[in-house]
């Protein structure tokens, strides 16, 4: 396809910090941004020539950010799919409706993963007690019950420890279907962001690993500290999911390793991730601008890592340190303009660079 050209407008449906990095990776490169969000003075509005305040099924809404743009992407994935469909009728949106409804759903994405070769930890659809107690019986305990869609940074989830906590658990989550997954015996989470164009070029960024306080992502090394080919059966991984889904955008990937060494599938986003962030500050071309490149038909550029780092989200009053922080040598800061500092809310983050081990 003929290249969206810079100059053009980039949509971008959500308006978060990803949306808002995002927006400023465009602007590197000479394009304008058009923001969909229904939370009014979002962090991306704060740095995109026009927002547009309404509904993700908001008809009139979504006709006039077609208008808008002339390409639409994500940084939120908890989208209505038929918006995205409406939308794709007007204006190229990558990635697609398809990659969402995958995406979007715990157990899609695992049915999704083994099909193609990925092994995940054990799961079953469970959407009552009866189902929770038969899943307990068959899989073994203890089990973490989740709600298949709309979670994230831990909600919608819950421990079973015992069959007698069936009924306890499907009532937390509300009776919403769920998946039920045996816990794993991991020793670390890591992540793989890779990148295809709309021409199935691929740039994999290197695996890290990330550490979790209270479900939040708290820290990401990267790279991670892997055997050589965990690191490359991870990357495959990440090629082999993203041309699965026929992707033309950004795919991150959550993988546990487990202590008797398989990686197994956890979850993916079709969209930056926190795990990410370092890429911005050690990398030649950031997880941010390698989405807006890939959508809008541009040569990916180069995903290597020419620095070691240590990625560290500034959670709730933590952003408030931005002083002490500016002082220290080689600390990279990135804040993200929220007004109100709620305890666990991903305020900024902060990343270090030390030079490339090896």
């Amino acid at each position: 396809g003929v290249p969206i050209a810079p100059g053009a407008r980039v949509g971008i449906l959500g308006g978060g910090q990803l949306g808002r990095m995002t927006a400023l990776a465009a602007a590197r490169l000479g394009y304008r941004t058009v923001i969909f969000s229904p939370e009014p003075e979002c962090p991306a509005s704060q740095v995109s020539e026009m927002t547009i305040t309404a509904s993700y099924d908001d008809r009139r809404a979504l006709d006039q950010f077609a208008e808008a743009a002339d390409v639409v992407t994500l940084e939120f994935e908890n989208l209505p799919a038929d918006a995205l469909e409406a939308l794709a009728a007007r204006v190229p949106v990558r990635p697609g409706a398809a990659v969402l409804r995958i995406s979007q759903d715990r157990l899609a994405e695992k049915r999704f993963a083994q099909e193609h070769g990925v092994p995940t930890a054990d799961f079953e659809p469970v959407d009552s007690a009866e189902d929770l107690a038969g899943a307990f019986e068959r899989l073994g305990g203890p089990l973490i019950a989740k709600t298949r869609r709309f979670g994230y940074d831990g909600k919608g989830q819950v421990r079973v420890n015992a069959i007698a906590e069936a009924s306890a658990a499907v009532e937390a989550l509300a009776g919403a279907p769920a998946i039920a997954e045996a816990v794993v015996d991991f020793e670390r989470e890591i992540s793989v962001i890779v990148a295809r164009g709309g021409d199935g070029a691929l740039a994999v960024y290197d695996p890290v690993e990330n550490r979790h306080e209270n479900h939040i992502l708290r820290t990401t090394l990267a790279p991670a500290d892997l055997p050589p080919g965990m690191a490359d059966d991870a990357r495959e991984i990440g090629r082999r999911l993203a041309e699965a889904l026929d992707l033309v955008g950004l795919l991150a990937i959550e993988l546990f390793v487990a202590r008797d060494g398989r990686l197994l599938f956890n979850e993916m986003a079709p969209r930056p991730h926190n795990s990410g962030h370092w890429t911005l500050d050690a990398c030649p071309v950031s997880q941010f601008e390698m989405l807006v490149r890939a959508v809008c038909g541009l040569p990916l550029g180069s995903a290597e890592r020419h620095s070691d780092a240590e990625m560290t989200n500034l959670l709730g009053d933590e952003a408030g340190d931005w002083p002490r922080l500016l002082t220290e040598p080689g600390a990279c800061l990135h804040l993200y303009g929220k007004t109100e500092a709620r305890p666990g809310r991903k305020m900024g983050h902060v990343t270090r660079l030390k030079p490339k081990a090896g």
